[in-house]
């Protein structure tokens, strides 16, 4: 009932939060990002214990949120700016205050030239933030919400001069539901009382309460089978927006059949013949639609016998028609709908639309039989199928990872006499590169030209990429002489795709063959060019001879060149020279956090700790944040015993989750290095939190690495599965047994290795070949023969590689006992 209470009072019983809310908007801009901090700092403390605060903690810890909002609104354009103060403490005051005070509709100065230029600016700005808004503001909404909360984001957000409209509102509706979901039951009450509270603020200020806002709760309650809360909120919203009765419908049946409450169906259902005549169609049309959405085959059926498809008030609502028809494979009543809407005059896109959802949703369908009933499906109604849901065909079975079943989507196409375009490649060219599937690619070469169609130069360009990735070089070059005899002019990124493949492969008859080539077809070096060449320069004196191409060429040196410059110096050991190319007059400033960041990196690669560690304080120190990649390998590199304050530093730096868990993966494996224990089963539950994946990856590079240490710590290793079964509740893999297994072998301790045997039974895996393997293993090795014959008995030995593999153990491990007959 908890929910009930929540229903009932969050609509009644907010001014006084609103009162709150009020006062605080009329604090200065500094103290209100204070606020807002604390506040993020409160909402982290719940979750787990943070680090203390340095002396002017409250001043930094405002600037480091504002410089972090600051980098998604503006791309850091106020950051840079504050940041550009002598002073770091009037810089960190600076950002706040800038941020705080942006004003989304400045008033123009007062002369006119200034005005113009401020107009501009704004125009520019304005435009800027709408293109790039759905990307950024969701991602400037997920921040806020998850480190401020919602009041404080809508604060933070007023205070900005944006007022929040519908669409703010829905969004951060969207992200608490979200944020329900994937948390248990304590934590998720929190996200749900802060969508009533938002619905509540969105009644306040005027707005009509909508399903964009709405349905998402209302869903969430229906999944997780709230009866009580859904009725009571459901009896709200229908005193707030009359209008949103007959949706609120749909959702009550929904919820109905969720919950298997037949009686109340009926109920329902029975309620259609006492409404007006009006009303009888919309409530029918809305139970029909949860009979759709539930696949509730009977009530479908009985209500397509009364509903006139064509009188459906949304398209959408008809696509989820034809898919619930599809999925139950109703063939009957999905033609007798499309001959209604046939005969009603739809467009030839529109029909096309729901044969794509019908045909997508049958089960069980291959691609050839999905691509003729497409067509079949047209043909009957003497319809002509759009290009456009081919194409999303083709697009359906890439997303599918079903390379071969789009081309046979692409093979139909043109044998149908479609004016298909070498585009329509491009999906499944992509999905190739994605899955891995390049040897796919000869594939679609051949249909490309078994249909005469003519390539154009991203083609070739893309084509040439994946023969090099197979490392065809002959097929590659082939293609650029294509590309010449079909009039295509080979471009300079042509080459490059086969130089950089033949100097991976350490080829350099190949590389200057091809340059040779580049040179007769009248295609000059680039940028790109000289980067490969100089990265791949075995000398000193290469370096220096391709820098004087470059230069000669006329060409600017480039984020690429000076990162391939650091590259070949530190890989030659000749550091000074990669330090001095940051110092380089020519270098592009916009790029030099990137360049500096390959500076550190490859640093730290070839061994000079201290240098890289430098080159980030440096940085650091300019208002600069390293490459988190850049950080991952500083992280890698540090090997030296007493580091660990260090790279936990480091760790802490990182913000985006990917490059996190890397880098904290890596960080628990200096801990196992270092006898650290505790501290790598801390920073293993942190890891956890973030990304149980990663935890379990990490797992078994723990376990890999000490399989492979000497001396063989076993004794850690078998501390190490306790805790991670009885104390941190993992699934310890077969992986990791594995190699714990094969640790038992090494030590020759047969007692430890028949306590992880056992341990594959308790944890569900079944013993196969290899995990028999290194039983006997361990057990010959231990001395232990007799038991070693009897595992023996049990491995089955047809296969050549396991008698090797046997014999090999019995050479190895019998030496010393000759007289002692194992087998």
């Amino acid at each position: 009932m908890r929910y009930v209470n929540l229903t009932k009072s969050f609509f009644a019983n907010l001014s006084a939060s609103r009162r709150s809310i009020a006062r605080a908007s009329s604090h200065s801009s500094t103290s209100l990002s204070t606020e807002l901090v604390s506040s993020l700092n409160r909402t982290k403390s719940k979750h787990k214990p943070q680090p203390p605060l340095s002396p002017h903690s409250p001043g930094s810890s405002a600037a480091e949120v504002s410089r972090e909002i600051s980098d998604l609104l503006l791309d850091g354009e106020i950051a840079e700016e504050s940041t550009s103060n002598s002073s770091p403490e009037f810089a960190d005051r600076n950002l706040v205050n800038n941020l705080l005070g942006i004003d989304w509709n400045p008033n123009p100065s007062t002369t006119q030239n200034a005005r113009k230029k401020e107009m501009t600016r704004e125009r520019k700005k304005r435009s800027y933030f709408k293109n790039t808004e759905s990307r950024r503001y969701t991602k400037l909404m997920k921040v806020s919400v998850k480190r401020l909360g919602t009041a404080s984001t809508l604060e933070f957000f007023s205070k900005l001069g944006r007022e929040s409209g519908t669409k703010e509102y829905n969004a951060l509706i969207r992200l608490c539901i979200d944020g329900a979901r994937s948390k248990d039951k304590e934590e998720a009450f929190d996200y749900i009382s802060d969508a009533y509270k938002l619905l509540d603020l969105m009644k306040e200020k005027g707005f009509v309460i909508e399903e964009a806002s709405y349905g998402p709760i209302l869903l969430y309650l229906v999944d997780f089978k709230m009866v009580h809360e859904f009725d009571e909120i459901c009896e709200l919203l229908k005193e707030e927006n009359p209008r949103a009765w007959f949706r609120l419908a749909y959702y009550e049946m929904l919820l109905c059949i969720r919950v298997s409450d037949e009686e109340r169906i009926k109920k329902l259902l029975g309620a259609i013949s006492m409404a007006s005549d009006d009303d009888k169609y919309n409530l029918a049309e809305n139970y029909f639609l949860a009979f759709c959405e539930s696949d509730r085959e009977e009530q479908l059926i009985k209500s397509l016998e009364v509903l006139n498809i064509n009188n459906i008030s949304k398209p959408c609502y008809v696509d989820t028609i034809f898919k619930s028809l599809g999925r139950l494979q109703l063939e009957n009543y999905a033609l007798k709908l499309l001959s209604d809407i046939s005969k009603a005059g739809s467009g030839s896109e529109r029909f096309s639309a729901l044969v794509y959802e019908y045909t997508t949703s049958l089960p069980n369908l291959q691609a050839k039989d999905m691509v003729l009933k497409f067509a079949s499906l047209h043909e009957k109604f003497e319809a002509v199928p759009s290009l456009l849901y081919y194409n999303k065909l083709i697009s359906y079975f890439c997303n599918l990872n079903l390379i071969a079943e789009a081309l046979v989507v692409v093979d139909y196409m043109c044998k149908s006499g479609l004016n298909v375009s070498i585009e329509v490649f491009d999906p499944i060219l992509y999905a190739c590169d994605q899955t891995c599937e390049l040897h796919m690619v000869r594939s679609i070469y051949s249909v490309m030209h078994e249909h005469n169609l003519r390539l154009k130069g991203e083609t070739f360009k893309t084509l040439i990429s994946y023969f090099v990735k197979m490392k065809d070089f002959q097929g590659a070059c082939n293609l650029l002489e294509e590309a010449k005899l079909t009039g295509e002019i080979p471009t300079a990124g042509m080459y490059n795709a086969i130089i950089h493949g033949y100097l991976k492969e350490k080829n350099r008859s190949g590389v200057q063959m091809i340059l040779k080539g580049m040179k007769m077809s009248g295609v000059e070096p680039d940028a790109d060019t000289f980067s490969y060449l100089i990265s791949n320069s075995d000398s000193e004196k290469d370096i220096l001879k391709y820098r004087e191409e470059l230069r000669q060429a006329g060409l600017q040196i480039t984020r690429s060149v000076c990162i391939g410059l650091i590259q070949a110096y530190s890989k030659l050991g000749i550091f000074h020279m990669a330090k001095q190319v940051v110092e380089d007059p020519d270098v592009p400033l916009r790029y030099i956090v990137e360049i500096k960041s390959a500076l550190m990196s490859n640093l730290a690669v070839h061994g000079e700790i201290s240098a890289a560690i430098k080159i980030y304080e440096e940085m650091k120190q300019d208002g600069f944040n390293p490459e988190s990649k850049a950080v991952v390998s500083l992280i890698e590199h540090i090997k030296a015993e007493g580091e660990m304050e260090r790279i936990t530093g480091l760790l802490k730096e990182l913000k985006d989750s990917v490059h996190w868990c890397d880098a904290c993966s890596r960080v628990i494996l200096y801990c196992v290095q270092h006898d650290c224990f505790n501290d790598a089963v801390g920073f293993l539950k942190e890891l956890r939190e973030k990304d149980k994946p990663s935890a379990y990856m990490c797992i078994d590079q723990i376990f890999c690495h000490m399989r492979n240490t000497e001396p063989i710590k076993l004794e850690t290793g078998m501390r190490l599965l306790h805790v991670l079964k009885e104390e941190l509740g993992f699934h310890v893999s077969r992986t990791s047994l594995d190699f714990l297994l094969s640790m038992c072998a090494k030590a020759r301790d047969s007692r430890m290795a028949m306590i992880v045997w056992k341990e594959y039974e308790s944890a569900g895996l079944p013993y196969n070949v290899l995990t028999k393997l290194r039983m006997y293993q361990a057990l010959i090795a231990s001395g232990e023969f007799e038991d070693a014959k009897k595992m023996l008995k049990d491995i089955p030995q047809q296969d050549e590689h396991v008698r090797y593999i046997i014999k090999s153990y019995k050479q190895a491990y019998l030496c010393q006992v000759r007289s002692t007959r194992v087998c």
